[in-house]
């Protein structure tokens, strides 16, 4: 958000997520209950950093460590919310980092896929943003 912007922090859903790519393909997972698949990550907890927060949010959904020293910044994404009608806003800041371990669901992830552009209409509007750059950018099918 910018000064002066009349987007009020009770509308704005700042969130953090992973960008993953294996064999051409974005990691993405769906939470148990929901049918949209979304970029692994979460909101931070008050007073925590990206790195520290996407470290934690990655850890509980898909059991694996990110190396923080290898944190690349991908992108900042501002999209409408999925799932609010009252025109809530996310602010996703997205990066790459390296980890350790196999990312396998846990916690509220029901499911882990991995997606091409094709399957943009299974996402939320963020992830159809992050997959439309990625496949701009010769980096996924």
């Amino acid at each position: 958000m910018h000064p002066g912007s009349d987007k009020t922090s009770d509308t704005t859903i700042d969130s953090l997520a992973w960008i993953h790519l294996r064999d051409r393909r974005l990691l993405s997972v769906r939470t148990t209950g929901k049918t949209k698949f979304y970029l692994p990550g979460g909101k931070r907890e008050p007073g925590e950093g990206d790195v520290a927060g996407l470290c934690r949010e990655i850890r509980e959904e898909l059991g694996v460590e990110l190396d923080p020293l290898t944190f690349r910044f991908f992108a900042a994404l501002e999209e409408q919310a999925d799932g609010f009608a009252d025109g809530r806003v996310v602010r996703m800041t997205c990066y790459t980092a390296d980890h350790q371990g196999e990312p396998t669901p846990s916690g509220e992830i029901a499911e882990a896929a991995w997606l091409t552009s094709a399957d943009a209409p299974a996402c939320p509007p963020a992830g159809q943003r992050v997959l439309r750059m990625l496949s701009e950018a010769g980096l996924v099918e």
